[in-house]
Order: structure tokens, then sequence, then C-alpha cells
């Protein structure tokens, strides 16, 4: 009898060893199965992002009459003028410029320029004969090469500088909120001078170049002036046009020269450089997004660079003058809302993000990386600053106002003379005892 009682007991542990064994193997037919799927899912994802990508360099870089090789590793692109990005603007497609047809003597290398009409400049500034090697303040340029007539420097877009990006949607283009008024909290810091209260038409100053560190890829430093319009929200009306350091950008971190709009405070429209459509660039001799050189160093040798913004009277557009009379070219009245009249407010000095590595500040760098009390050859410096007025005249900007939104790691001190008018030096380290 007792045999008889242990034989159920042991047909039940078979019974329930057999459906765990069933279990078990449904489970990782199930795990397998899901596996599976994940690793189909990821080709198929990673093939549609390299497709986007490819797509989108498509678009950027344009068929080029002649490329030249940059010391620092840029392709140069020498587009003829009617294929640049900004006529993929719907709002420029009835200013492209007409071009002539290629007749049986004239090959795609014979280059023509359809230009617009040339921009009244504002009273006041004469554009001076080009000082000894201001041609060639870009690296690109130091090999002696050039664009021929009728085609325009693009710096061409490789594939790992979208992918350094956080979507390709967002590549070249800033996060909002990059305005000083608008700031607080963003991550974005500010030192500036500024002109409020008046109707501008335009904005002009040289400001020094430097090369300061950004301590992570993700941030960037930068010197620019601003023409501002708009209600600092959602209609904010913004050109923007300077030098800057941004790994994230450019993979490096050398100084380079860069333009910026938006509509929209930042949200959909507008971009750095040639990114999108919208600029209209006209000269063959500054490539925007190309690197700067010399820079400014400590204690030594000052180099500045000179930018003047101002609405033409005679078209209305928005003209971007580098230097010593080079027209690199103008942004379309018809892009903007609020700028499409006049600009409310400028304003000059430098910008850093701060993206708070380690819950600390960040130690990036703005302007030479020392405060602005270190004065000439140690701080960074806006001079000369003027506004366009009303009648297309470059004054003095009246009641220049100055703000540091974190005068312990970056200030400005604005100051006066008969040289170099109203200026400021700006800037300062970033973390520091003074900065935690």
């Amino acid at each position: 009898m007792a045999r008889s009682d242990r034989r159920p007991f042991s047909i039940h542990v078979v019974f329930f060893l057999e459906l765990l064994l069933l279990l078990a193997a449904a489970a990782a037919a199930s795990v397998l199965s899901a596996s599976a799927a994940n690793n189909t899912m990821r080709p198929r994802n990673e093939l549609r992002k390299y497709k986007t990508i490819r797509a989108h360099l498509k678009s950027l870089n344009r068929p080029s009459l002649k490329t030249i090789q940059s010391p620092d590793g840029d392709v140069i692109d020498c587009v003829p003028f009617h294929l640049q990005p900004a006529f993929d603007h719907p709002r420029l497609k009835g200013l492209k410029p007409t071009v002539p047809e290629i007749s049986s003597n004239m090959s795609l290398s014979t280059p023509h320029r359809p230009h617009p009409d040339p921009p009244e400049r504002p009273r006041g500034h004469e554009p001076s004969v080009l000082a000894d090697g201001e041609d060639s303040i870009q690296l690109w340029r130091t090999s002696g090469e050039t664009c021929p007539e009728g085609t325009v420097p693009i710096r061409r877009t490789k594939e790992e500088d979208i992918l350094r990006a956080s979507s390709v949607r967002r590549f070249g283009r800033k996060p909002a909120a990059r305005t000083r008024r608008v700031s607080e909290g963003s991550g974005h810091e500010h030192a500036v001078g500024y002109g409020v209260g008046d109707q501008y038409y335009g904005a002009k100053a040289s400001l020094s170049v430097w090369a300061p560190r950004v301590a992570s890829s993700s941030e960037f430093s930068l010197s620019q002036i601003w023409v501002i319009a708009g209600s600092f929200s959602s209609d904010l009306n913004t050109i923007e046009a300077g030098w800057q350091v941004s790994p994230q950008l450019y993979g490096d971190s050398s100084p380079r020269f860069f333009t910026y709009w938006t509509t929209d405070a930042y949200q959909a429209t507008g971009c750095y450089n040639l990114l999108c459509s919208g600029f209209i660039q006209t000269s063959n001799k500054i490539a925007i997004g190309a690197a700067i050189s010399p820079t400014s160093t400590y204690n030594g040798r000052q180099f500045d660079i000179s930018l003047l913004i101002w609405k033409d009277p005679s078209h209305g557009h928005w003209w971007l003058e580098f230097g010593s009379g080079v027209l690199v070219g103008y942004w379309p009245s018809s892009l903007f809302s609020h700028l499409a009249g006049h600009a409310t407010m400028v304003q000059y000095g430098g910008e850093i993000f701060n993206t708070r590595p380690s819950g600390f500040h960040t130690a990036t760098q703005m302007g030479s990386g020392h405060h602005a009390g270190e004065g000439f050859g140690r701080a960074a410096y806006f001079r000369n600053l003027q506004v366009v007025d009303w009648d297309n005249s470059l004054i003095p900007v009246r009641n220049l106002r100055v703000l540091a939104d974190h005068p312990n790691c970056y200030d400005v001190q604005a100051r006066i003379n008969r040289a170099w008018g109203s200026y400021f030096y700006f800037g300062g380290p970033g973390r520091s005892v003074r900065c935690p």
C-alpha cells in the first residue's frame, strides 16, 4: 500500500516538471522572437536615419565649379550664385535670378554673376581699401586659392557634422531662449551692451577675435551683433553675425565667422550660416562658417573684425558687410515680420551656453576668458559702436546700456574715448572661486 501511495505523487512531480519545461521553452521563444524583432527594427531605423542624413546632405551641398581644401580640414565648394540654398525658400522663389542659357561656346566652368542691385551704404560710412592681409583672414584663403566670380564659397557639410546634432531637424538651429531678455534659467548667459528705445536700421562695431576654451562639446562661446524686433516671445525677429566657438556645430575649437536669423524666437525658422534657405550670399571672398585667423593673444597682438548690418533704403533688404567693404550678402525683407520695417533694439557682446556639468557652473570661457577689468590686451572688446538711423546715417549709440546676467562669471565695463568712441570690455573664465 505504501508503494501505491507514492506513485501518484511521482506522476504529479513529473507532470509539474514537464509543465515548467514547456513554460520555459515558450518564454525563451518569446524572448528570441522579441530579440529578432528588435534586431530587425534596429537596422530599419538605422537605414531610415542614414537615408534622412544623406538626403539632407544632398540639399545642403550643391554642385560646384571648384573645390578648395582648407588647412584645417574644411572643404570649400565654389557654388554658382543661383544654385545656393537661399533660393529654396518659398518666399524667395520670385527673387531667383534669371540664369542665362548655356550656349554651345559656354561651359559650366564659365561663371556668370547675376547680382542684385548694389545697396545704398549708410552715410558716414566709407568702405576703405582692404588692409594688408585682410583679404585672407580666413584659413581657407591662406593658400592663395579663391572662388571664381559668379560663385559663392560654401563650407561643405559632412555626415559627422549632422551626427553631432541632437537631430537632423535641429541641425544648424539654435535652441529657444537665445536673447538676453528670455535667457533666464535657459543656460544662456550674456555680457552685453545694448541700445533700446529708438527705431534702428542697422548696427556696426569692431569686435576682437579670441579662441575661448569651451568645456563641453554641447556648449559654445560667441561674440556677436544682434539686430532685434518683436515681443521676445514667439514672434521675435533677429539678425545676427559675429564669431563663435562651437564644437558641436563645427567639430573643433576654432573661432568661426557666423550668421543667424529667426522670425519666431528660434523655434522653426532660420538657421546658422547657409544651413537652411534664406540668407543670400553675394561675396566670393568670405565663407560663412569658416575659421578666422589670426586671433588675439593675451598680453600680445590684438586682432578684431568689423561688421556692419544695415537695411538698404532702396530695396528694404538687410545687408551684411565684413571688414573694409566686403559685401557678404543679405537677408531679404520678405523673410521677416517685424524686421520688415525696422529694429527696436540693437545688442553687442558675448554669450555662452552653460550645461552645468556635474551640477556646477561650466568652465567655458567668454571672450578672452578674462574679466573686463583687465582691460586692453587681456580682455575682449567691442569698439566704435554705432547704429544706422531712419535717415540711413551711421551715428554713435545713444545711451548705451550694459548688462551681465551672471557678473561673477562674466562681466562688462563700458567706456568712451575719442579713438574708440563708445566701447566696452567683456568676458570671464566661467567657473571659478567667484563663479561656483
